[in-house]
C-alpha cells in the first residue's frame, strides 16, 4: 500500500484522525492523499471554511503527526454516482499520481461515499465507523464549535485549533453555520436562477447608476448586495472616483464568485476594488465611521423578507449608520409599498388571457423552473393570482367579490401585481414581500436611527410596467367601485449621517 486516499470536506481535523491514520500508514510510510471536496466553496453553511485554510491545517497536521501528505482540491460537482471516479481522475490530473485498488486504500467513515470506492475495488478503512461507540466525526466537532461548545478544542487536532485561532475562523464559522437567512450552498433560496439575475442586474445597472451617481461621496464606496458587480463596473469608470476604494459585498455565493472572476479578468481599472462574501445580517462588516458612501439596490426588501421583517431592516439601518462616516451617505433604491398600504380595495383581474383551472396546483415546488414557468405562462391573470395565494410565503386576507373582483389590502394587491410576471423565478420571488414598508415607514425609521433625509428622496412609479403589464389585465377600485390610480412602486432614499451626530 503506497497511498491512503481520504476524501472529504476536511473543515476540521481531529485527534482521532491523527492516531488512526498514523497507525494505518504503519511501517510502509504510505502517503496520505487528502481529496478536499467543495474546494471552491466557502462561507456557506455546508462549507464554512475556505479551501486555503483547510489546506494549511492539513499540511500542519501532517507535519505534527509525522505523515507525508498530498492535498488536492476537488471542485463541487452535481450529485453523481461517479463521484469516486471523478475524484480519482482529478487527483491524477492535479498531481500525476494514479491511484488504483492495487496501491491505495480509502479511509472514509461515510457509508454512501465508501460504497462508491468499494464498487471500484478499493479496500475501505472505515475510520470512526470502525469503533463502538464511534468517536465524534469532524463535522460533529465543527457543529460543537458553531453551538458555542468550547469542548471542540479538546476533540480537534492542534493543527486545526491553531489555524482557526490565527485566522479568526471561529467567528466566521459560527456566523455561517447559524445564519438564519443563507442556505447550505450560500444563496438566499435554493430555487433562484442566478443566471437570470445576473442578466437583469447588468441590464439595469446603467439606469441605477445614473439615478444615484450625483449623490455618491468619494472615498470608501461600498455596494452591499452588489450582485455580479455591474454597478461597481460603472463606478470604476468615474474619473471622480479614481482615488476611491470600491468595495462589493455579496451574500450569494454564485454572484460573489462572478465578481471575483471579473476582478481576475481585469474588468476593473481601479486597483482598489475589493469583494467580500458576507451576510450583513450576521454582524458588522466594516469598521465604525469608515464608509463614505453605501449603495444598496433592490436589497432591503430581501432583508425584510428573509429576515425578521421590520426588526431586521431596523438592525440593518443601524449597522449602515454605524459604519458611515460623519457627512457620509446611504443611497437606497428599492421597491416599496403604497402610501395607503392597509387600505381595503377591489382588485379586478382578466380571466380571458389564459387558462382557468378549477383550483391552483400545490406541487409547483417539485417541478423544474422551466416547467413552473411554462405552467404559469399558460394561466390567465386571475388564475395566476390564485396560484400566488398558494405559493406566496406571506399569508394575507383576501376574499372574492362576485366573479370579477377580489377584496384585499392595497399592499397585498401590489405585491401580486409587481410579481405576477416573474414566472422564470416564481418559486423564489414568491418567498419575498415587496410592499412591507411604505415611504412613511422608511422616513420614520431612518430618522430614528439618526440619518437626515435629502430632499431628493422620494417614491416613483414605473409607467412602462403600468402601461404594458398592469393596466391591460388589471385594475384597482375602492370598495365602492371608484377607480384608483396606480400607486408608487419604488423608492429612492438619500440618507446622510450628520457631520456632528
Amino acid at each position: 500500500m503506497r497511498f491512503v486516499l481520504i476524501p472529504g470536506r476536511h473543515h476540521v481535523l481531529t485527534r482521532f484522525q491523527a492516531e488512526y491514520l498514523s497507525a494505518l500508514a504503519g511501517s510502509q510510510s504510505a502517503t496520505m492523499v487528502w481529496a478536499v471536496t467543495s474546494a471552491n466553496h466557502a462561507n456557506t453553511r455546508r462549507n464554512p471554511v475556505p479551501y486555503n485554510r483547510r489546506e494549511a491545517a492539513i499540511e500542519r497536521f501532517s507535519v505534527l503527526s509525522g505523515l507525508r501528505s498530498l492535498v488536492v482540491p476537488v471542485f463541487d460537482v452535481a450529485p453523481t454516482d461517479r463521484f469516486a471516479e471523478v475524484t480519482i481522475k482529478n487527483i491524477a490530473v492535479t498531481t500525476g499520481t494514479e491511484l488504483t485498488p492495487d496501491n491505495t486504500m480509502v479511509a472514509c467513515s461515510t457509508p454512501e461515499v465508501a460504497a462508491l470506492y468499494e464498487r471500484l475495488g478499493f479496500q475501505i478503512a472505515t475510520m470512526e465507523a470502525s469503533l463502538d461507540p464511534s468517536p465524534q466525526r469532524p463535522w460533529e466537532v465543527l457543529l460543537r464549535l458553531a453551538a458555542g461548545d468550547d469542548r471542540w478544542r479538546e476533540l480537534a487536532h492542534p493543527a486545526t485549533v491553531d489555524v482557526f485561532d490565527r485566522y479568526r475562523l471561529v467567528e466566521q464559522i459560527h456566523a455561517a453555520v447559524n445564519d438564519p437567512v443563507v442556505g447550505d450552498e450560500g444563496g438566499l433560496t435554493a430555487t433562484r436562477n442566478y443566471r437570470i439575475y445576473v442578466e437583469a442586474f447588468a441590464a439595469a445597472a446603467t439606469r441605477k447608476w445614473t439615478a444615484v451617481r450625483d449623490y455618491v461621496r468619494p472615498g470608501r464606496v461600498v455596494d452591499i448586495g452588489c450582485g455580479a458587480g455591474a454597478v461597481l463596473e460603472l463606478a470604476d469608470r468615474e474619473p471622480a472616483l479614481r482615488e476611491s476604494d470600491l468595495i462589493g459585498i455579496e451574500v450569494a455565493r454564485h454572484l460573489y464568485e462572478e465578481c471575483v472572476h471579473k476582478l481576475s479578468q481585469g474588468v476593473f481599472s481601479n486597483p482598489n476594488v475589493f469583494f467580500y462574501h458576507r451576510n450583513v445580517l450576521g454582524g458588522a462588516v466594516l469598521p465604525p465611521r469608515s464608509v463614505d458612501t453605501t449603495l444598496t439596490f433592490a436589497l432591503t426588501h430581501e432583508i425584510w423578507s428573509y429576515g425578521e421583517q421590520g426588526k431586521s431592516v431596523r438592525a440593518f439601518a443601524q449597522a449602515i449608520f454605524d459604519h458611515t462616516a460623519p457627512g457620509g451617505v446611504w443611497i437606497n433604491s428599492d421597491v416599496c409599498g403604497p402610501d395607503e398600504r392597509d387600505r381595503r380595495v377591489l382588485l379586478h383581474l382578466e380571466r380571458g388571457d389564459g387558462d382557468n383551472p378549477q383550483r391552483p396546483r400545490r406541487d409547483l415546488a417539485e417541478l423544474p423552473s422551466t416547467g413552473v414557468a411554462a405552467y404559469l405562462d399558460g394561466l390567465s391573470t386571475r388564475a395566476r393570482f390564485d396560484q400566488f395565494t398558494v405559493d406566496y410565503r406571506f399569508a394575507f386576507d383576501h376574499s372574492p367579490v362576485g366573479q370579477e373582483a377580489i377584496e384585499l389590502s392595497l399592499g397585498d394587491a401590489m405585491d401580486f401585481l409587481t410579481r405576477k410576471d416573474y414566472t422564470n423565478n416564481w418559486m423564489s420571488e414568491t418567498q419575498e414581500q415587496f410592499c412591507g414598508m411604505a415611504q412613511a415607514d422608511w422616513r420614520a425609521l431612518l430618522t430614528e436611527v439618526g440619518f437626515e433625509l435629502d430632499a431628493a428622496s422620494g417614491t416613483s412609479r414605473n409607467d412602462w410596467i403600468v402601461d404594458h403589464r398592469l393596466a391591460p389585465v388589471a385594475s384597482l377600485t375602492g370598495l365602492d367601485g371608484t377607480p384608483l390610480p396606480w400607486p408608487a412602486t419604488h423608492i429612492l432614499l438619500i440618507a446622510r449621517r450628520p457631520l456632528n451626530p
